[in-house]
Parts: C-alpha cells; sequence; structure tokens
C-alpha cells in the first residue's frame, strides 16, 4: 500500500505542482541512478538519462493507475529511458567498444570458464566495476534479466532481437563477468 505522503504527492504532480515534483525528485534520484547506472556506465550520461527519466515521469503521471508500485511503475520508465539512450548513443556512434574487444580483454585472462570455485566472494563495487566493462548490448540483457527480472521472450520484445540472441547474450555477459572479476582479483590478490 501507499503512504499517504506519496498519494498526496503524485496528485500534486498530476496538478503541475512543483513542490509534489521537488519531493518526487528528492526521494527517488538516488534510487533510480542506481537503476540507471547499471545500463550506462559514465556517470555524466546516467545523469542525463536519470533527467530524461523524470521529465518522462512527470509528463506522463496520468499513465500511473495507483494499482501497482509507484517506484516499479518509475524503475520501468527510468529502464526504458536508459534503452532508448543507449540506442541513440549506438545509432550515432558513440558506443565505443565491441564484442570482439571484450573477448580479447576476457580471454588475457588465465581463468578457465568452467572453473568452480565457490568460495570467490565479491562486493558490490566489484560486480559494478566488473559490469561497466561488458559490452552495451551484454549489460542491458543482463540487466534486465537479472535485476529486472525479464524473461528472454520480453527481453527479445523489448529490445528487438530474437530469444535466441538474448539467451546468447546473457551466458556471454554471465562468463565475461566472471572473467573480469576473476582477473580483477588475481591482478590485485584480493577483491
Amino acid at each position: 500500500m501507499q503512504n499517504k505522503d506519496l498519494l498526496a504527492h503524485i496528485e500534486g504532480c498530476r496538478q503541475n505542482r512543483e513542490k509534489s515534483r521537488s519531493w518526487i525528485f528528492n526521494r527517488y534520484y538516488r534510487l533510480m541512478f542506481g537503476v540507471c547506472l547499471r545500463y550506462v556506465s559514465d556517470r555524466d550520461a546516467v545523469q542525463d538519462v536519470v533527467q530524461e527519466g523524470f521529465l518522462k515521469i512527470f509528463s506522463n503521471i496520468d499513465g500511473y493507475t495507483s494499482k501497482g508500485s509507484f517506484e516499479g511503475w518509475m524503475r520501468r520508465i527510468m529502464v526504458n529511458t536508459a534503452i532508448d539512450a543507449i540506442r541513440h548513443r549506438k545509432a550515432t556512434g558513440l558506443v565505443l567498444g565491441s564484442e570482439e574487444s571484450l573477448e580479447e580483454i576476457a580471454d588475457e585472462g588465465v581463468f578457465p570458464i568452467e572453473d568452480d570455485d565457490d568460495d570467490e566472494n565479491f562486493t558490490v563495487h566489484d560486480v559494478q566495476l566488473a559490469m561497466a566493462q561488458l559490452t552495451p548490448m551484454y549489460r542491458m540483457v543482463f540487466n534486465l534479466h537479472v535485476f529486472d527480472n525479464m524473461g528472454h521472450k520480453e527481453i527479445s520484445d523489448h529490445l528487438g532481437i530474437s530469444v535466441g540472441t538474448s539467451k546468447s547474450n546473457l551466458a556471454k555477459a554471465r562468463r565475461n563477468l566472471r572473467k573480469i572479476l576473476l582477473k580483477m582479483k588475481n591482478k590485485t590478490g584480493y577483491v
């Protein structure tokens, strides 16, 4: 159930009250920044995505029907905004790196893929650093599947790729993430 303050501020946004918009922005900015950071690794670009996402939230506030979680509704808008930004950057040639270059980086390590060392403990920060090294498409599929609980069919519809490509990208993202983390551990002696 939504709390009364939140519901009052949602209604205030519907009535274009700046105080309500500020309240929602301040309350959810950090959380939404974290959501977008999973998709876009450049912090300046993340700030742009979050700003754009909030603009969409406020201009489409009537689309929130109060039947589900407001936070979940906002997350969906932020994820879609991040994906749109990545598509735009890719279309304009601003996405650097390729899957081949990531493969070359990952293959420099001495760790076999089937390494099954279950005592590896990595911090959230370690995983975020490693995820930032994934290609945009691998990172996007990984995030949608792991953090946003989307199935491969939903991911394929959302990104305009085949189900097989979604499955393949997820498997490669997991494999490369593990290689990157193990390589980080090998370089530093600890993670």
